[in-house]
């Protein structure tokens, strides 16, 4: 009789056959853990995940961390299905960025942004459904098209609140 394969066993097989993939390239800790950050339904690193690669590979934990938390590609929180990332560069900033934030913050019902942020920090949040990930770039360098958002990898120019606000309204109606 053959035993029932758990999620946990099933994901620690996946992370196997990606270390040995990987084995002996270039850069090969940033293809593990993109690779095993796709494979994450929430497309994030939980820290058992990490753990477990650098028992695997035999790299610190410090060090995968380290690497986990420099890149911006990489998250540690779990993310939402969709992902609307707003530019805070100065072009966006003169345009009304910081505006189009707020209130997409407010309507997601994010509240306002963390106090203890400032305009130059990196912010995301995510809604308790899943749904949505709001975040903060330093700059799109698509200056022309201030405000700039991006919305699932799709950059949109000359934004304002009303158009961000069909563009929500339409994924949220793809996701029922």
């Amino acid at each position: 009789m053959q035993s029932q394969k758990t999620p946990e066993d099933l994901q620690k097989k996946f992370i196997a056959e990606v270390i040995a993939a990987h084995e002996g390239k270039p850069g090969a800790l940033l293809g593990i853990l993109e690779a095993v950050q796709d494979k994450n339904p929430h497309k994030y690193l939980p820290m058992e995940t990490l753990g477990y690669i650098a028992e695997r590979t035999e790299i610190p934990l410090s060090t995968i961390y380290s690497v986990a938390t420099f890149y911006a590609l990489f998250n540690l929180d779990p993310q939402g299905d969709n992902t609307v990332c707003v530019c805070r560069g100065t072009a966006c900033h003169t345009r009304g960025s910081r505006n189009l934030l707020h209130s997409l913050r407010v309507d997601l019902g994010l509240g306002v942004e963390d106090p203890s942020a400032t305009d130059g920090e990196k912010v995301a949040a995510t809604t308790l459904d899943h749904k949505f990930t709001v975040r903060t770039v330093a700059c799109f360098g698509q200056c022309a098209l201030a405000p700039v958002v991006e919305i699932n990898h799709r950059i949109l120019g000359h934004v304002n609140e009303r158009s961000l606000q069909r563009e929500v309204k339409a994924l949220s109606r793809e996701n029922v």
